[in-house]
Order: C-alpha cells, then sequence, then structure tokens
C-alpha cells in the first residue's frame, strides 16, 4: 500500500485505516505510545531490529497522519517524546479486537503446526 492512500478521499474507510498503520514498525510503535509520552531513544530499545532512521520516518509520517505528537523541550540537551493524539488513541481502541484476532489466529496455527 502506498503512503498516497492515507489522504486519498476515495477508498474505503479500511483501506484509509490501514494506510496510515502500513508497515513494520508503526502497530509497535503505536502499543509502546499508547500508556504515555516516550523518548525515541527509548522506543528504540523496546523495539529491536529498529533502526534511528527508519523511526524517525514512522514518527514523521505518524504525525504527519495525526496520530502522534511531537513535543520537544528546550534544555540541554534537546529532549525530544512522542506520544498518541486523540486520533491515535481512538486508532488504538479500533485496533484492539483486530490485535486480539490476530493473536488468536497465530495460536490455532501454532497448535496445527504441533499436530502436524
Amino acid at each position: 500500500m502506498t503512503r498516497s492512500r492515507a489522504r486519498d478521499l476515495d477508498v474505503c474507510g479500511t483501506t484509509a485505516a490501514i494506510a496510515v498503520i502500513d508497515g513494520k514498525w508503526k502497530t509497535p510503535l503505536l502499543w509502546l505510545l499508547e500508556p504515555g509520552p516516550r523518548r525515541p531513544s527509548e522506543l528504540l530499545r523496546c523495539l529491536p531490529g529498529l533502526s534511528e532512521k527508519v523511526l524517525t520516518q514512522a514518527l514523521r509520517e505518524m504525525a504527519e497522519d495525526e496520530l502522534v505528537h511531537r513535543e520537544v523541550y528546550d534544555a540541554v540537551p534537546l529532549k525530544t517524546e512522542y506520544s498518541l493524539t486523540g486520533l491515535g488513541r481512538e486508532l488504538a481502541e479500533a485496533l484492539a479486537p483486530l490485535d486480539a484476532w490476530g493473536h488468536r489466529r497465530l495460536a490455532r496455527l501454532a497448535e496445527a503446526q504441533q499436530v502436524s
């Protein structure tokens, strides 16, 4: 799915929702930000394999899609925190049942592999 679909007014609602979380890291970032604000270094520690460049790009896109808020504190050194916006929280709530369904499906697949 392309980024352009995130702002395409001629797609169905499901496609529009999936477009803003498309990619490997956006959904895990959404879950990590759900409890409260986090610094980029915290997010990197929680997601092994995520590079700083990809984190920056994902957070930038999520901010553009109004899912996260970036707060920069005037301190030395600069301190930056990311948090979910109201829209981001709403999306996280909407995705929770889908997440639960995915975990149930993965459990069934694991059971089927053990039986084979």
